[in-house]
């Protein structure tokens, strides 16, 4: 069965969440050794614990061996990148690390509701994940180097797809292809002037001597940092946009920036504590608004398009190159999901990513009424969607879900190269595994070259 060697470091992100201490009942002890690397036997039990969760007590053993032998195979990898001199550097982990951080803190309600919520300080969680996350991106690093020129012909891919007993193909649920046309009502100058006369004030108040803190929780326009006075945890270089950073990074503790400009709005800016290479600041931001004029009118321009379009007089991807300011304008309005690329929705993910439009309802060809819909910026935005294509429900299939199966196939074959590797590596590298997973039925021979 094909697994994901990553998925040992990825498990043991979840020990904080659900380890606690009624849990804390391992007595611990290596059960693993690769090269200099090891396995501990709450490494194995805090990663069994979701798994335990989700499936109950069902094969324990079983899933044991196969969290070992999925961890043996990552410090594998983390042995050859650093044979490689494979670099990963201290902010490519904390990045990583301050991004897991605060979404315990939004998850939680802050520090303190992530001290409750699994037995750990905030500083005790940083410093767990940071050697997490150098060993993930290390492995990952090195996968990615061991299978970067991995192929798979599109006859491959047919093959992959019918070596799959029918019976097993998943059934895929019904999907939609997208389009839209965007319309960001103008801020008028005299809106940017209120805002940055009201920061000012403000400003001023914190130079008096009021707390920073306090003026953030009641006045600052970003919510989520406002709940925690302001503070927005520690970054790194490249992780915040650029005029906030470099006006961030050049402050001193306690220090107040000027009031800068960012495609969020104005803000201004404490710095709380610089550690290494990053810092925790808090801000103030406040957002220019939209007059109701503006917005009136830009939906009224959107209602006119669709108009336009529902007479026939353009197509929906003319009227996205002449008339949106969105992202998606030069590509015909198509949508695609941001981080896979993939331009198919479930009706699930339309109704989180497009709030307010009601696809159900909606064949090809369809098109909605203006919808408002907030930024990740907070800015008001009016939008027009279309369904381009709609996908019913089906059992998976190589003319509809080529590109899915196209990546199955491909996971596949690097899954193979990576089992080849390790292997072929296993004979040259100093391996140990206690003598209570020795009867673990693993793919790869560890046993066999374990030292006593």
């Amino acid at each position: 069965m094909k697994r994901n060697f990553i998925i040992a470091v990825l498990l043991l992100i979840a020990l904080p969440l659900g380890l606690k201490a009624q849990d804390k009942v391992v007595i611990d002890q290596v059960v693993g050794v690769v090269g200099k690397h090891i396995v501990k036997l709450s490494d194995i039990e805090n990663s069994y614990i979701p798994i335990r969760m989700k499936q109950g007590y069902s094969n324990p053993f079983e899933n044991r061996c196969q969290i070992l032998e999925d961890m043996l195979i990552t410090k594998l990898l983390i042995h050859k990148g650093e044979q490689d001199s494979i670099e990963v550097t201290d902010d490519d982990v904390e990045m990583q690390v301050q991004y897991i951080l605060r979404m315990l803190e939004s998850q939680y309600g802050g520090k303190e509701g992530i001290k409750k919520a699994t037995d750990h300080a905030y500083d005790e969680l940083h410093d767990l994940y940071f050697n997490m996350y150098r060993d993930r991106l290390m492995a990952q690093k090195a996968e990615y180097k061991l299978t970067e020129n991995v192929k798979v012909t599109p006859s491959e891919v047919a093959a992959y797809y019918n070596n799959i007993p029918k019976d097993s193909l998943p059934v895929v649920p019904e999907q939609f292809e997208l389009a839209e046309i965007t319309i960001h009502p103008i801020v008028t100058e005299a809106e940017r002037d209120n805002a940055r006369e009201q920061l000012a004030r403000l400003r001023e108040r914190v130079l008096n001597g009021e707390k920073f803190s306090m003026l953030a929780t009641l006045y600052s326009q970003d919510p989520e940092s406002a709940k925690k006075g302001g503070e927005l945890g520690f970054f790194g270089r490249d992780m915040m946009v650029p005029e906030f950073e470099a006006a961030a990074f050049a402050l001193k503790p306690g220090e107040v920036s000027p009031i800068i400009e960012t495609q969020f709005g104005f803000h201004i800016i404490q710095l709380i504590e610089r550690r290494g290479n990053t810092i925790n600041a808090r801000h103030i931001l406040i957002t220019p608004k939209v007059s109701i004029e503006d917005q009136l009118s830009a939906r009224m321009k959107l209602d006119s398009i669709a108009n336009q379009i529902k007479l026939g007089n353009l197509t929906f991807a003319q009227a996205a190159e002449k008339f949106s300011d969105g992202p998606t304008k030069k590509q015909g309005g198509v949508v695609y999901k941001q981080y896979t690329g993939d331009m198919r929705f479930t009706k699930d993910e339309c109704s989180q990513q497009f709030p307010g439009i009601g696809f159900a309802a909606m064949n090809a060809g369809d098109v909605s009424n203006a919808t408002e819909m907030q930024t990740e910026e907070n800015k008001t935005v009016y939008r027009l969607m279309q369904v381009t294509k709609r996908i019913p429900e089906h059992q998976a299939n190589l003319t509809d879900d080529y590109d899915n199966i196209f990546n199955a196939a491909l996971s596949e074959a690097k899954h193979k190269k990576v089992m080849e590797w390790s292997a072929k590596m296993l004979k040259n590298t100093y391996v140990r595994i206690s003598p209570e997973f020795r009867d673990c039925s693993f793919q790869l021979p560890w046993v066999k070259y374990s030292a006593q």
